[in-house]
């Protein structure tokens, strides 16, 4: 079955869309269900693993099940298939970050939306301070 997705376009390049995806400090910022991160890798990569305290307090593993650099990763957490990440590039300052949600997941793609606008808000906000 084919996942839902919610997606966002960002006036940013696609690596630092791509950086901020991946960098397991900074996904308490944009990650609306994410408060706190305990891994050993600060960016994840293919066979990352770590613990993703939510925000109803409970602390869940996960596991990066895919991932091909620079593009997509997509994790498990608490042994189920969770949320698919994608970077897709528009040039060197426009890009798409879209989210995979599966289908029996179906209301938290809400949450993904959140998130992509968070990251969208970041993104532009970092652009246009720096």
């Amino acid at each position: 079955m084919k996942p839902l997705t919610t997606a966002v376009e960002i006036r940013a390049p696609a690596a630092t869309a791509w950086e901020l995806l991946i960098d397991t400090q900074r996904w308490p910022e944009w990650g609306p269900s994410v408060a706190r991160v305990d891994c050993a890798d600060r960016f994840i990569g293919p066979r990352t693993v770590g613990r993703v305290r939510t925000a109803f307090g409970l602390w869940l593993y996960f596991q990066v099940t895919q991932f091909t650099a620079g593009q997509y990763w997509h994790w498990r957490v608490a042994g189920i298939p969770a949320t698919g990440h994608r970077v897709e590039s528009f040039g060197p300052n426009l890009c798409r970050v879209l989210f995979e949600v599966p289908v029996l997941a179906a209301p938290y793609l809400l949450i993904c939306r959140l998130g992509a606008r968070r990251i969208k808000n970041i993104l532009e906000e970092e652009r246009y301070s720096a």
